[in-house]
């Protein structure tokens, strides 16, 4: 089947298998050592595509790390940028993240303002994303790089609020994330509470290790789960299928 844009394909991934399982690399440099065997383990474990970006970067090998793992997988490679510095022409799209739950102006449109030349210039596709920061009990790289506060992972209403406004802003989805590390994702009693009220699919990500919360979140009304800390520890291969045989409940 051919789609004339990669969303449209994510959509077709999403109804088909009844969610999508995302692998995230950041490519930062503390883990250029371990890209290689994390895109062996991707290839190898069912995931559907991959997200590219991490808060920070050491060093000026952003572009150099993607085209790595864009030639070395057949899957969609997506830039989940955490700034206006994370812009590469070999992308298959860019999440066009506004970070709605801080009041940061830099995150909200600073950073879009200074990238959007680059994104025309390459013709990268878009997908315009609205993304929250929600409490995971850590401090996540995320908070200290953006200086904003998550949102209190109980206040239902609050995150819905922002999640709604994502949707009135015209975004293509709402990401609910609760940092890279977190000690506790997206509860299920929030997405049950969210998803029936918004229009748009919703991202989760951020603290997901196990099979079992992995579904549990699907089946509670999740509608992308992404994995990334569990990949950089190199797990076996058997693990992270039972993840994302978790995530496609229409398998």
């Amino acid at each position: 089947m051919t789609f004339n844009n990669l969303y449209n394909k994510l959509e077709y991934i999403r109804k088909k298998r009844g969610a999508i399982a995302v692998a995230l690399i950041d490519p930062d440099k503390k883990h250029s050592k371990k890209i290689p065997k994390m895109i062996e383990l991707i290839n190898k474990t069912d995931f559907d595509v991959i997200f590219v970006g991490g808060s920070t970067m050491e060093d000026k090998q952003f572009k150099t790390r993607l085209k790595k793992i864009k030639s070395n997988t057949n899957l969609p490679v997506i830039i989940f940028p955490g700034g206006s510095n994370q812009i590469s022409k070999d992308a298959d799209a860019i999440l066009y993240l506004s970070l709605l739950s801080g009041r940061n102006p830099d995150f909200l449109i600073g950073e879009q303002v200074k990238s959007a030349p680059l994104i025309n210039k390459y013709s990268i596709e878009v997908i315009p994303t609205g993304y929250i920061l929600i409490d995971g009990n850590t401090n996540s790289s995320v908070e200290k790089a953006s200086n904003t506060k998550p949102l209190p992972m109980n206040d239902f209403e609050k995150i819905l609020h922002h999640a709604l406004a994502a949707q009135y802003l015209g975004k293509s989805f709402v990401f609910l994330e609760a940092g890279s590390g977190a000690k506790n994702h997206a509860t299920t009693e929030l997405i049950k509470f969210i998803t029936p009220k918004i229009k748009i699919p919703v991202i989760v990500g951020g603290g997901i290790t196990a099979p079992l919360s992995a579904k549990k979140l699907i089946l509670s009304g999740a509608s992308c789960l992404v994995i990334g800390s569990m990949i950089e520890s190199l797990p076996t291969e058997n693990i992270l299928l039972e993840i994302t045989n978790a995530i496609h409940v229409n398998n």
